[in-house]
């Protein structure tokens, strides 16, 4: 597996703690959105320090195949991040399977960018990792998300009830999974 990949209108990177400014302006552009569906983060999240420690974490769980988080670029703009795509909790042996996240800075809706870099990720993950199968969470308010999945014929399995504590109530989420066909 490599730490750069490229679509054809993007580049696909793990990055490094001196990325942390990037990443941490990506993050406070997008705060409202990505909080409406994630878990509450830690008092100094939208800090240079803590920024550069996850970095440093998500790269040494890369190496690992652990998980791995590609931060998308623009070919055209290669220094603003537009979004993220991670594949994390990767088990291999009797599983081989991961579970996907996405989240795109706002701006940058609606242009196909996430399903070029999920389709990307997806290719990464059953050619590169072997996966067998990738799984979806994804709270049934966030329609978008919905779409995006099953336009990429991720099925509905279930529904996971209060799987996530969302800014203090426990959300309901689907499970979606894709299998490598």
């Amino acid at each position: 597996m490599n730490l750069i990949y490229e679509t054809d209108r993007l580049i696909l990177k793990v990055l490094r703690p001196e990325d942390a400014p990037k990443v941490l302006s990506f993050y406070q552009k997008n705060k409202d959105i990505f909080e409406m569906y994630e878990a509450a983060r830690p008092e100094n999240f939208y800090t240079l320090k803590y920024q550069k420690s996850l970095l440093l974490c998500e790269y040494n769980y890369t190496l690992q195949l652990s998980a791995v988080r590609f931060y998308a670029f623009l070919k055209e703009n290669p220094t603003q991040i537009i979004g993220t795509v991670c594949f994390r909790d990767i088990i291999h042996s009797i599983y081989e399977t991961c579970e996907v996240g996405y989240k795109f800075d706002q701006d940058f809706w609606h242009k196909g960018y996430a399903t070029e870099a999920l389709l990307e990720g997806i290719e990464i993950m059953f050619d590169d990792l072997k996966l067998h199968r990738i799984e979806a969470c994804v709270m049934p308010k966030n329609l978008p998300s919905i779409r995006l999945l099953e336009s990429l014929y991720f099925k509905r399995e279930g529904l996971l009830r209060q799987n996530a504590l969302i800014n203090g109530q426990w959300e309901d989420h689907y499970l979606y999974s894709l299998i490598h066909p």
